[in-house]
């Protein structure tokens, strides 16, 4: 994580829209220290709608066709928070995201993109494919193309909107289809198209020229079009008329006017018939100056058609307006186009220009599209290295007011004397805000002055208890309490006992009291998000202030000791079981270089987020007979403590380990945790090693894991309905990965099959 000057004022972009992606390229390039950017988005990777067409024709693969989030915001130094935004307090300052605590703004862009018009048409969200949200459509065109492989005889297929949008998803769907049909060896005439549109014609927005060309495509392509015609109902097999004639309908893709999300009205800002936020000309909000808005979600003064092309070049303008309301300058005004040129793809590789009054059609269009899209792509998703700056924990001049100039003048007089301690006011705050627990077993809890919790140990049990920290490796202090706390409660649960109490231990960056307040209350929060649904309660903890965000907990559990795990415990014959994939050393390493995709790194969050508390108590059942949980030492590591204990030897099916998406991609790019090469010692354990080195998956034993799954041994006859009970309950990747042996005479007691 790079060195960050003391928090001053907290930007908060919602939405990763084109002209989102651009201020986060800008403020990566050039930084405003003490300004903290968070980016709240529902997607992790942005589709660029220009090429988008392409991608379901077939000509481009999904990355080709996406921003990805997740480096950018790393190269920006932004904290990602992937979640869907809810509500929006303009008073407080406070936007609300689905799952995690409230997030405080000093300054607001809004970049959400658009979504189907389609409130007054029944059955459109049910029976429709829309247009947007884009990844809503994609999963829904992915189930679409398998039925269409699949059918027999005629399918009818209903485009509805006679725009750019819908003329394009017209020809670049029917194009897919009409190849899967072929490699399926059917007839692609059996698919039949027809689009609806009210206008007189297609097109509507563009000349005559253009519009005559494309119906002349639409006559080669054999699509019927409908005019003038408005569609009342969708139902599952038809589409119903306002005037009651009825279309035919197996599936139909809805791509009509542009809606606005309920919450900006809802906040109080200033809003257009439409719902969209009006903006002025420096993408400023008419009624909350401290709010900006851009793309489809902005109401523009001199009106534009909802266009990812005008929304590209609002982000420069906004990246600097933004930058400029933080810093006291000067905003800057946006001039949207009069006129651009629109190359418009036709299913093919061939495309039409549109300008103006001015059209033309031709094969090297297309190439002119795919070098100008791919050029602009390339901006995002090939980032330039950055050098640490010696110079950041200097503030920017102009960015912090007289108040917060006088509350950060005191940081640098703090001194470790005192404990480094919280202030007693923050700390009470957090703990006011926090959950109330009170149980019979906590005699004395985080209620009580007192300087240690006390806590009843009831009869014929006894405590296990553990203890993790370690600093933040993600931006987002929430998602990083919570996997702290997995972590941390994953010794518990692999010694078969039950969640009784945690005491946490935090260090927070330096910072204004508000900032110090919210990282405390986040990280806190998160933990309690996964310890309250374990059954512990938090009894207390200790607080601290340091050069960056750190967490831990001590765990408590209870067991009967007649029942207790231990790693001794393996018999010959039994089946090696992991419950979850590995792969994070590896992936957050990556990470942190900015070479990890997006998506690898959110799913790797969500398996880090799955607690193993229901594993463990699966494992139970089907009678393991010895378990750990997998962390810091991979697979290798603290298998030869099981196997050294319990007096065995192991065999491994390396083929079969479960891996998390990516893992692969970054061994192989050469980019290893900093704690594998101290694991790699250990591979003298492993026999006949210059084979099983060859393999692609070889480095991932040694790969340190954060909140991993469980290890166990399970007896061989009871294996596969573990597997099958485990899956049942969410664990989807769990699997049999060795087999555990006699102990041989080999030195080396592990062996990879």
């Amino acid at each position: 994580m790079k060195a960050q000057a003391p928090v001053v004022k907290d930007l908060v972009l919602i939405g990763g829209g084109h002209a989102h992606v651009s201020v986060l390229k800008k403020f990566g390039m050039n930084p405003v220290p003490g300004l903290r950017v968070t980016l709240v988005t529902r997607d992790i990777h942005t589709p660029y709608s220009g090429m988008l067409p392409g991608f379901i024709a077939g000509h481009y693969d999904y990355d080709d066709c996406h921003i990805d989030l997740g480096p950018l915001c790393q190269f920006a130094n932004a904290r990602l928070y992937h979640a869907e935004v809810e509500a929006l307090d303009t008073e407080n300052r406070i936007v609300t995201a689905g799952g995690r605590p409230p997030i405080h703004y000093d300054i607001l862009s809004i970049n959400t993109g658009s979504t189907p018009s389609s409130i007054d048409v029944s059955g459109v969200e049910e029976f429709a494919l829309a247009a947007k949200p884009i990844d809503w459509f994609l999963q829904k065109w992915q189930a679409l193309c398998k039925k269409v492989s699949q059918c027999d005889g005629e399918f009818k297929i209903v485009v509805v909107g006679g725009g750019a949008g819908g003329v394009e998803l017209a020809l670049s769907t029917q194009h897919k289809l009409r190849q899967l049909l072929k490699q399926s060896g059917k007839d692609p005439q059996c698919l039949k198209y027809q689009l609806i549109t009210e206008s007189e014609r297609i097109m509507h927005m563009h000349n005559d020229g253009v519009r005559r060309k494309f119906e002349q495509v639409f006559s080669a392509r054999d699509i019927a079009v409908t005019t003038n015609a408005r569609v009342q109902v969708v139902e599952k097999n038809r589409v119903i008329f306002c005037n009651e004639d009825i279309a035919k309908a197996d599936a139909v893709i809805w791509v009509t006017t542009a809606g606005a999300p309920a919450w900006p009205m809802a906040a109080g800002l200033e809003v257009d018939a439409g719902g969209f936020i009006r903006v002025d000309r420096h993408l400023q909000s008419l009624s909350h100056p401290g709010v900006f808005a851009a793309g489809d979600i902005a109401s523009l003064p001199d009106p534009r058609p909802k266009s990812g092309v005008f929304a590209v070049r609002q982000g420069p303008v906004l990246a600097h307006n933004l930058k400029a309301l933080a810093t006291q300058g000067r905003l800057r005004v946006y001039r949207p186009q009069k006129n651009f040129l629109g190359l418009i793809s036709t299913g093919d590789r061939y495309a039409i220009a549109s300008r103006g009054r001015w059209s033309f059609e031709a094969r090297w269009l297309w190439t002119v599209k795919d070098w100008i899209d791919r050029r602009f792509m390339q901006k995002f998703n090939e980032l330039p290295e950055m050098d640490e700056d010696d110079d950041s924990l200097k503030l920017a001049s102009g960015i912090a007011d007289s108040e917060a100039i006088r509350e950060l003048s005191t940081l640098a007089m703090r001194c470790g004397g005192c404990g480094a301690k919280v202030g007693a006011t923050v700390l009470s705050r957090v703990m006011q805000r926090l959950p109330d627990e009170r149980r019979e077993d906590v005699l004395i809890g985080r209620d009580s002055p007192d300087d240690c919790a006390m806590l009843a140990v009831p009869p014929g049990k006894v405590m296990v208890q553990s203890v993790d920290y370690f600093r933040a490796f993600i931006a987002d202090s929430y998602t990083f309490g919570a996997i702290a706390a997995n972590h941390a409660l994953g010794d518990i649960f692999a010694m078969g006992a039950e969640a009784q109490s945690v005491l946490a231990i935090a260090t927070v960056p330096y910072g204004r009291e508000v900032v110090v307040e919210e990282t405390l209350y986040d990280v806190m929060a998160g933990a309690l998000s996964i310890v309250q649904t374990t059954g512990a309660v938090l009894a207390g903890g200790h607080s601290s202030e340091g050069a960056e965000l750190a967490f831990g907990l001590t765990v408590n559990g209870l067991i009967d000791p007649q029942r207790v795990w231990r790693k001794a415990g393996l018999q010959p014959g039994d089946a090696i079981v992991l419950t979850k994939p590995v792969g994070t050393g590896t992936l957050f390493a990556a990470e942190m270089r900015g070479k990890a995709k997006g998506r690898w790194i959110d799913a790797a969050i969500q398996s880090m987020l799955q607690s193993s508390q229901q594993a463990a108590q699966c494992l139970q059942q089907f009678e393991a007979t010895a378990c750990t949980d997998l962390t810091g030492f991979g697979i290798i590591g603290h298998l030869i403590e099981m196997t050294r204990a319990s007096g065995v030897d192991a065999e491994l099916f390396l083929d079969q380990i479960p891996l998390l998406d990516g893992a692969l991609d970054t061994v192989a790019a050469g980019i290893l945790s900093s704690l594998q090469p101290a694991n790699l010692r250990l591979r003298r354990a492993i026999q006949d090693i210059e084979t099983a080195a060859n393999n692609p998956a070889f480095p991932l034993l040694f790969d340190p894991q954060t909140a991993g799954g469980l290890l166990a041994g399970v007896p061989a006859d009871k294996a596969d309905d573990c597997i099958a009970a485990l899956e049942q309950l969410g664990y989807a990747e769990s699997c049999i990965i060795g087999r555990i042996c006699s102990l041989s005479e080999q030195q080396s007691p592990i062996r990879i099959l």
